[in-house]
């Protein structure tokens, strides 16, 4: 008599959490005018300062934009956060107010603010850190030329 296989039964593979704190970033690009420019100062005063980056006539740049979260990988999903979900973000709270704009004059979250490479890591973080959902804001870093950037780690900084 020959002997029947035995029945296979279904084994439900093992999913491994990993810990450890990991790093993603997101980039997204942009294009904004700007004048470098202190009202409270002469125009000699701003043109010592600043040169031609104070042109009343402004300035752009081709921004690049890293903003990089923190976090242990959900054993669920294996994300920090979804990198989609931080796309929709930075397209809602940095890109619709800042694209092809005047820095200075047509986006209200920087109104009042010198619109350097500095102070704008700064306000994009402030912008930015509400809406983080998982995960911790870790860094904006701002590139205005590929040579000069700015980096923000927030208020309090763990160097």
């Amino acid at each position: 008599m020959a002997k029947t296989a035995p029945k296979s039964r279904r084994v439900r593979p093992v999913v491994r959490a990993m810990r450890g704190t990991v790093f993603i970033t997101r980039q997204v690009h942009f294009n904004s005018a700007h004048r470098l420019y202190n009202p409270t100062k002469s125009q000699k005063w701003n043109e010592d300062k600043y040169g031609l980056c104070t042109n009343p006539h402004w300035h752009g740049h081709n921004y690049v934009l890293e903003v990089t979260l923190a976090g242990e990988p959900d054993p669920e999903t294996g994300y920090i956060m979804d990198l989609g979900a931080l796309k929709v973000i930075l397209e809602e709270q940095i890109l619709k107010p800042c694209d092809h704009r005047n820095l200075n004059d047509e986006v209200p979250f920087l109104a009042g603010v010198i619109p350097s490479t500095e102070n704008l890591v700064i306000a994009f973080w402030e912008r930015l850190e509400p809406h983080i959902c998982a995960g911790r804001l870790h860094c904006v870093k701002l590139y205005e030329t590929p040579r000069n950037f700015a980096e923000y780690r927030g208020p309090n900084p763990a160097f």
